[in-house]
């Protein structure tokens, strides 16, 4: 399992339970809905916000994407508790609640999108027209999020991995695509394992170009996809926003014409993204705990056995061997995990430099990204 800490590889899923070095005042989480569930701001403690956008509806995203952040945080406990550093994860319920963070520059300076159900364009979620998934919105806090996405943009150490709807929600915010419902020619909804592809800009990207080294082919990449809605862009993309990955048209076809993957800035030395979106589920690695708590959910009686079928089927179909099991890994490490440690790790150090307790942590140089031996690759 390449995603979990290095703690529970080494003693196993349930050392987690009683004794994981990750556990409060290490990281801990908040659900703000209301203004007075933010506590105040402590200088000790590193705040990081993601963005809710699941509008309630269950979902194995948002809970992978804390699992996410709390592994990375664990790699790195020892250091934070010698400095007496501590991570909070605000989950902001955005859709539902118009719940918003700060701008970056106080509290926040690392936000993370989730998926989410219904059209892009919260107008359009009427809870009755096809697309909208049942879901009837106030697309009011749509602004807002928008002028947290100026700010963020603005401020040249802030950070935004988008995932799926958020995905989706900045290419309205950029003006650069419109969210087009998958029709039967192109199969309906796309879920499971499917395929997408680098373009000459990522394969020149001083991250991304290691992404496409490591590729059987340098080019094609496996995903795991829950799209309902293609990104079409309405023309070539503005300067300074990158095209970092198209669909493909089935494992092995032509390029298509919905955009996966966009690049928005990029950090100070120029290497790894800073506002980052993709339209598949990086997130969603180690599908055995996955399944578990899938499983969890349906047995309390939280989702639909619609909902619960879907979701299994996606986190059980089989891929051709084990390298297409690995290339899901790889696709997860490059476009979400790989970043998002970095930008953790990096606040952590910065936050020891500010406090004058300075961590034996450098954000560069540990591990980011999963490996394997290229020798087990397929020959072309």
């Amino acid at each position: 399992m390449p995603f979990d800490c290095r703690f529970r590889q080494r003693h196993g899923q349930e050392a987690c339970l009683t004794r994981c070095p990750a556990a409060p005042p290490v990281c801990d989480v908040v659900r703000v809905e209301r203004p007075d569930q933010v506590p105040p701001a402590r200088p000790n403690l590193i705040d990081i916000a993601v963005l809710d956008m699941h509008h309630g509806w269950p979902n194995l995203g948002h809970g992978a994407i804390l699992h996410a952040m709390q592994n990375a945080v664990c790699d790195i406990s020892a250091s934070l508790c010698k400095a007496d550093i501590g991570f909070r994860i605000f989950s902001y319920d955005i859709r539902s609640s118009q719940a918003m963070p700060e701008p970056p520059g106080g509290r926040h300076l690392l936000y993370v999108g989730t998926g989410g159900p219904g059209h892009l364009d919260p107008r359009m979620n009427d809870g009755i027209s096809e697309g909208s998934q049942g879901i009837a919105e106030d697309p009011s806090w749509e602004p807002g999020l928008f002028a947290l996405f100026d700010r963020i943009r603005a401020h040249e150490d802030a950070a935004l991995l988008a995932v799926c709807h958020t995905f989706g929600v900045m290419s309205r915010w950029l003006g650069i695509a419109d969210a087009v419902l998958r029709g039967p020619e192109k199969g309906g909804k796309s879920t499971g394992v499917v395929e997408s592809i680098l373009t000459d800009a990522a394969v020149a990207h001083p991250w991304f170009s290691r992404f496409a080294e490591a590729l059987p082919d340098h080019r094609r990449l496996r995903v795991l996809d829950n799209r309902l809605y293609d990104l079409i862009p309405r023309g070539p993309l503005p300067a300074g926003i990158t095209a970092i990955g198209y669909e493909t048209l089935g494992v092995g076809g032509p390029r298509g014409d919905a955009l996966t993957m966009i690049e928005v800035a990029r950090d100070r030395a120029g290497v790894l993204p800073r506002i980052f979106g993709v339209n598949h589920h990086p997130e969603i690695v180690n599908r055995p705990r996955l399944l578990v708590m899938l499983e969890k959910m349906f047995a309390q009686g939280d989702v639909t056995r619609e909902w619960y079928e879907e979701r299994r089927l996606t986190l059980t179909e089989p891929v051709a061997d084990e390298w297409g099991d690995r290339l899901i890994n790889l696709t997860s490490s490059y476009t979400f995990m790989g970043p998002l440690r970095f930008h953790l790790y990096k606040l952590a150090r910065l936050r020891g430099i500010e406090l004058g307790r300075p961590l034996d942590i450098d954000e560069a140089m540990l591990p980011l990204t999963y490996h394997f031996q290229r020798s087990a690759a397929p020959r072309k």
